[in-house]
C-alpha cells in the first residue's frame, strides 16, 4: 500500500473521532486546516478547540487562514505535498484550485445518507423530516455543494426519543471506520466512485433561530420531530398565552404524544385526569415532559405545574 501525505480539515465536534482516526493508519498526517478562532463581542478569547489540541498532541502543524483559497494559502498548502485532503465539518467553501492541489483530491465526511440533505444541517433536518434512518457518506468533493461521486456510506438508525445533538456524536463515530477503510481503497487504488442521483438529492441549509419557533397546527409527530430536531441549537421553542399577564416565552425540549382526541384549536392547553400538561395539535395531542421558562433552568412540566396555574382553554402559540 502507498503510503499517503494527509491533512485534516475541520473545525467542529463532529470532526475530532475522524481526525483521531487518521493517526491509527499507516498514512502520515501532516498539518491540520481548522478555523481560526472567532473574537469580538459574543465570542470567548479562549475558546477550546479539540481539534488543535488533537494535532498538537501529535505534533502536527496546525494553519488556521482565515480564507483558504487565496493564493498565499494555496502555496502553503502546494508545499505540503499532500496527496489527500480529508474534510469534516470544515465552515469554508473550497475553491477548484484548491481541490486540485493534493494529488487525489479532497474527500468529505458528511453527516447524512447522500444525495439526500445536502448542506449545513443534515442530522437535524433528517429528524426534522421523519426519516427512521441516517448515516454517514464520504465523497469525493467538487465545487458544486455535497455533489461528488460517493466512495462510501454507512448507515444507523434514529432513535426515536433521539435529538440532533444526540444523535451527530453517533455519527461521528461511525465515520471513523469507514474513513480509514476509504482512504485505505484510495491509496490501493481500488474505490468503486457512484454518482449521486440528483433527481432524489435535497437540501439541508443552515438553521435560523426563528426555526426553533414550534407550530402546533402540525401532527403530533411532526410536533415531536422538530422539537428533537431543534436541539441542542436553535432550541425548540412557543409562547404560553396567559389569561393574566404578558406572554412567556417557552423552550419545550421533550413532548410525548398521546393516544387522545379533543375538538379544541391547535395550542390549546388540554383538561386531563391525569395532571400533566397536554396540548391539542394539528391532529392528536401531546404532552410536555420538559420545559424551560425564559430565564430558568430546564425542568419537569410536573415542577413547572407546581409554580404555574395553566388552566385548560389557554393557547400555546407564536406571538401575535
Amino acid at each position: 500500500m502507498t503510503r499517503l501525505r494527509l491533512a485534516m480539515m475541520g473545525t467542529g465536534a463532529f470532526a475530532v473521532p475522524t481526525f483521531a482516526g487518521l493517526y491509527d493508519t499507516p498514512h502520515d498526517v501532516v498539518a491540520l486546516y481548522t478555523q481560526p478562532a472567532r473574537t469580538g463581542r459574543g465570542h470567548h478569547k479562549h475558546v477550546r478547540n479539540p481539534m488543535v489540541e488533537l494535532a498538537e498532541a501529535h505534533d502536527t502543524p496546525v494553519l488556521r487562514p482565515a480564507k483558504v483559497n487565496t493564493p498565499e494559502s494555496l502555496d502553503e498548502m502546494a508545499e505540503l505535498q499532500l496527496d489527500l485532503l480529508v474534510v469534516a465539518a470544515y465552515g469554508q467553501i473550497l475553491s477548484a484550485k484548491l481541490l486540485d492541489t493534493p494529488r487525489l483530491g479532497a474527500v468529505n465526511v458528511h453527516a447524512s445518507l447522500l444525495p439526500k440533505y445536502r448542506g449545513a444541517a443534515p442530522v437535524n433536518y433528517a429528524i426534522l423530516r421523519g426519516e427512521t434512518e441516517t448515516g454517514v457518506t464520504i465523497f469525493q468533493i467538487e465545487p458544486s455543494l455535497d455533489s461528488g461521486p460517493i466512495l462510501g456510506m454507512e448507515s444507523l438508525t434514529i432513535g426515536t426519543e433521539e435529538t440532533a445533538g444526540e444523535l451527530e456524536p453517533r455519527l461521528a463515530q461511525l465515520s471513523v471506520p469507514l474513513a480509514q477503510r476509504v482512504i485505505s481503497e484510495l491509496a490501493a487504488g481500488t474505490t468503486n466512485p457512484l454518482v449521486q442521483d440528483e433527481a432524489t438529492a435535497t437540501l439541508a441549509p443552515k438553521m435560523k433561530k426563528e426555526q426553533g419557533a414550534i407550530d402546533w397546527t402540525r401532527s403530533a409527530d411532526e410536533v415531536d420531530w422538530h422539537i428533537r430536531a431543534m436541539q441542542p441549537w436553535p432550541k425548540p421553542f412557543t409562547f404560553w398565552h396567559r389569561s393574566e399577564g404578558k406572554p412567556l416565552r417557552l423552550v419545550v425540549p421533550h413532548v410525548r404524544k398521546i393516544d387522545a382526541r379533543s375538538a379544541e384549536l391547535p395550542g390549546t392547553v388540554l383538561e386531563n385526569d391525569e395532571g400533566g400538561l397536554w396540548i391539542q395539535t394539528g391532529s392528536d395531542v401531546v404532552e410536555i415532559v420538559e420545559i424551560q421558562p425564559e430565564g430558568k433552568r430546564a425542568m419537569s412540566a410536573d415542577d413547572f405545574l407546581r409554580g404555574h396555574s395553566v388552566p385548560a382553554g389557554e393557547r400555546f402559540g407564536p406571538l401575535e
